[in-house]
């Protein structure tokens, strides 16, 4: 069993700046991969970004490119996310999940087989 506890979420206007946390706990070996997902009002949960643990790739969303960096400290078993240019249809609830890095697949859309999620951090931002 992996736990997972996202904070940092607010309220913000466009153009500023958050940063997300999702610490780790339990069984954390077991998974190699982490990522950054996001539930806007209304729509379909979507990848926002993700990261190998072990070996260090990162993976974009193309809606979020050159304004998310996603980043681990390995010692806090923490991943954050941070999300600077913040735009209105960034608004979510944002969720980080752990599942495993398949070298084939990460490139196109992070990681696979995600088998534990947290309970979400709320983000809006006002224009």
């Amino acid at each position: 069993q992996v736990q997972l506890v996202e904070s940092g979420g607010g309220s913000v206007q466009a153009g500023g700046s958050l940063r997300l946390s999702c610490s780790a706990s339990g069984n954390t070996g077991s998974s190699s991969c982490l990522g950054w997902f996001r539930q806007p009002p209304g729509k379909e949960r979507e990848g926002v970004a993700a990261i190998a643990t072990r070996v260090g790739p990162t993976y974009y969303d193309d809606s979020v490119k050159g304004r998310f960096i996603i980043s681990q400290d390995n010692a806090k078993n923490t991943v954050y996310l941070q999300m600077n240019n913040l735009r209105p249809e960034d608004t979510a609830m944002y969720y980080c999940a752990a599942g495993v890095y398949d070298y084939w697949r990460f490139w196109r859309s992070g990681c696979v087989s995600l088998g534990y999620w947290g309970q979400g951090t709320q983000v809006t931002v006002s224009s």
